[in-house]
């Protein structure tokens, strides 16, 4: 019994001490958070763009030179290189969305950018915008007709017209490294493809021996070199004159996303927290009432096990807290729906076993004995419904949108401290407070408050 005790009081210990940190490292709570260790300053609450704001942002994307066929995958692609670039500034779950045209407006494909939290429009432009657009072009066929424009007295031919895009662009780009020449040591970049990106240069090359490949970074020609022989190991280099800095802040910029595709700034602006600081604090007003009402209804009902049920509810909220902020999670109004629902799943799996407990008790069971078997009984049907429920959240979560999946990563995470609350915390309690043995006092602690 003095293990069982022991063993209690340990738990009761560190849920005290995970609730600490969760009340040490959020601002609204702690009215010390300046002075606060920065272990506890690292880990505020991430709120979603419904709760805290943020800058919403529309681009166009110019896919006019990709096949139709190519259209829906570029646009895939160009989505992952944006939310990859964005992530790389530590914005939390930014949602990034691909708006096709459809067959009304054909070729009128928009890319939308959600960033919780960047009230700041012209950071969040920055993050995004200066993204390169990687291209390799060939020499334009004789005949072509060429573009010219007169600047300053002098005909100046534009560079585009005498070069043809080819296939391979950023998109085929696997990574960039930062090297130097070994005899003038100038800083250059090192290009290597992936393998469709690595047959698409050998092809290119095997075709333009003896002619110009011109490499262009956002619609200007940084290196224009001469190929001597197809090159099939997928490596370009390209040189110029760089500073180290220059050609670091480009290896940089290649590696977290060369576009597949142009994109132009439609419209930026930022969007206030939806539901409103002061919707916010009624929201969590209200839950705290709700769960303080639910505790009344458990302690009234079932007496010691409710009190003791109330007990591992707490903890249990301090554990899905403290994990929202170690992870982190970013919360939604819908994640936080997630996060209420569990309690309730929670709730009931503490009844469920305090009913089994109490018939084992009816049927002339001790104490001890039907607390082992109510939570063994017990235990197949949380089994089930909190197996359904894990289910359910992956489903949502693989197939939903952004703000589903807040829902259901909250739901899952939720449901599974749950189990670990109602089966081994609430047992433990259970088996470490029994201390008036099999008295009458001890029957009427355990039974329910109302008896048939």
């Amino acid at each position: 019994m003095w293990k069982k005790r022991i063993l209690a009081l340990i738990v009761l210990i560190l849920g005290v001490a995970v609730a600490f940190f969760v009340f040490k490292s959020e601002p609204k709570l702690n009215k010390n958070y300046a002075n606060a260790n920065s272990f506890f300053k690292n880990h505020p609450f991430r709120l979603g763009l419904d709760l805290s704001g943020g800058s919403h942002l529309i681009y166009k994307a110019d896919v006019s030179a990709i096949p139709n066929g190519q259209v829906s995958d570029s646009m895939n692609a160009l989505r992952d290189v944006i939310e990859r670039r964005v992530n790389l500034f530590g914005v939390s779950e930014p949602v990034v969305q691909v708006q096709e045209g459809g067959f009304a407006s054909a070729g009128d494909e928009k890319l939308i950018v959600d960033l919780p939290g960047v009230t700041d429009v012209e950071k969040a432009t920055a993050m995004i915008g200066q993204t390169p657009l990687l291209e390799f072009k060939t020499e334009a066929p004789k005949g072509t007709p060429q573009t010219a424009t007169v600047k300053d007295g002098k005909v100046v031919v534009d560079v585009n017209s005498q070069f043809v895009s080819t296939e391979l662009t950023g998109r085929y780009l696997k990574k960039a490294t930062l090297e130097f020449d070994p005899n003038t040591r100038e800083p250059k970049v090192s290009l290597q493809f992936d393998d469709t990106g690595t047959k698409l240069f050998a092809d290119i090359t095997k075709s333009n021996v003896g002619k110009t490949v011109a490499i262009f970074l956002d619609g200007s020609p940084i290196s224009t070199p001469v190929v001597r022989e197809e090159i099939p190991d997928g490596q370009a280099v390209i040189s110029g004159s760089f500073t180290p800095t220059e050609a670091k802040q480009l290896v940089g910029r290649l590696n977290s996303g060369a576009l597949p595709v142009p994109i132009t700034l439609l419209s930026r602006q930022t969007i206030g927290a939806s539901l409103g600081g002061n919707a916010v604090n009624a929201g969590v007003k209200a839950a705290i009432i709700g769960f303080l009402i639910v505790a009344l209804f458990l302690i009234l009902w079932y007496r010691l096990p409710g009190l003791i049920a109330v007990i591992s509810l707490c903890i249990y909220i301090s554990i899905i807290l403290a994990l929202f902020k170690l992870l982190p999670v970013t919360l939604t109004a819908a994640g936080i729906a997630g996060f209420i629902i569990s309690i309730g799943i929670a709730v009931d799996a503490n009844i469920l076993i305090f009913e089994r407990v109490k018939e084992e008790l009816r049927s002339g069971r001790t104490i001890s004995d039907a607390i082992a078997t109510g939570f063994s009984r017990a235990w197949f049907s949380i089994r089930d419904s909190n197996t359904s429920s894990i289910i359910t959240a992956i489903i949502l979560f693989w197939f939903g949108t952004s703000l589903i999946k807040g829902f259901a990563l909250t739901l899952g995470m939720g449901v599974l401290v749950s189990m670990l609350s109602a089966i081994t915390i609430t047992k433990i309690f259970l088996s470490a407070v029994n201390f008036f043995g099999e008295s009458k006092v001890a029957r009427f602690l355990f039974s329910s408050g109302i008896s048939k």
